[in-house]
């Protein structure tokens, strides 16, 4: 699979499936440099979304059942998706994968919500919790001029369906709790959606610095807090 695989991949599919995409913001994508991009998460469409929208292949961090089911694993891998191990070994799974490709300056994609969103339905404005393992990884990689940029896909026309049972997922992934629950997995298809583009935030040597004894929480929560509020505003945006 070339480099640039994913990103056409998903511009045939997006175009197969009709979605209208409009994007803003597109001059604050940074350029010629390693990028962790941070979005909130509601459909099986956002790295494709994003990918089109940045005009720019992504490795995209995924739960680890999606690399277990038939199907679905080839198509996750053509995307450019790398699934992560077990609840166990989860983090240390991530952190070695995402460093690498940051190194070789590809452009990583996180979804810091997590798979909750996913699971259980939210509204398109909403924004959840955010996992801290994003701003970890930013300030653990030694990588000159490294941005994270916040997107926020903001869907206006969407469809839901039910995709499978929670708990028929259990066979691929028995470590995942949210697999426990009764209920359906739902399946949301965008028909319209809006995508709007933060402004990048820059870790510069100074931070990394700080990324150490009790400094290291600080700068952790700083860089969490504000690509939370910025996807979070920017939704409130795309959504009217």
């Amino acid at each position: 699979m070339s480099s640039d695989s994913p990103l056409q991949i998903s511009n045939l599919l997006l175009a197969a499936m009709e979605m209208r995409m409009f994007v803003y913001h597109e001059n604050r994508i940074p350029q010629n440099t390693a990028v962790v991009v941070v979005s909130n998460h509601r459909s099986f469409m956002d790295a494709s979304v994003l990918m089109k929208a940045l005009g720019h292949p992504l490795r995209t961090a995924c739960h680890h059942y999606m690399g277990q089911v038939p199907v679905m694993r080839e198509f996750v891998h053509l995307l450019g998706c790398f699934p992560l191990e077990e609840r166990e070994q989860r983090q240390q799974s991530f952190f070695k994968q995402a460093t690498e490709l940051l190194k070789s300056h590809e452009w990583v994609a996180v979804f810091p919500e997590g798979a909750q969103p996913m699971i259980k339905l939210t509204q398109p404005e909403k924004v959840g919790k955010f996992h801290r393992g994003f701003a970890h990884l930013a300030f653990r990689t030694d990588v000159c001029n490294l941005a994270v940029l916040p997107v926020a896909i903001a869907s206006y026309e969407e469809n839901v369906t039910k995709a499978v049972p929670l708990r028929f997922l259990r066979l691929f992934d028995p470590s995942e709790p949210l697999f426990d629950q009764s209920g359906w997995h739902p399946m949301v298809t965008y028909q319209s959606v809006n995508v709007l583009i933060g402004h990048p935030y820059w870790i510069t040597p100074t931070q990394r610095e700080q990324y150490q004894g009790k400094q290291a929480k600080q700068v952790i929560t700083h860089l969490t807090k504000y690509c939370r509020s910025q996807i979070t505003e920017l939704l409130a945006v795309g959504c009217n």
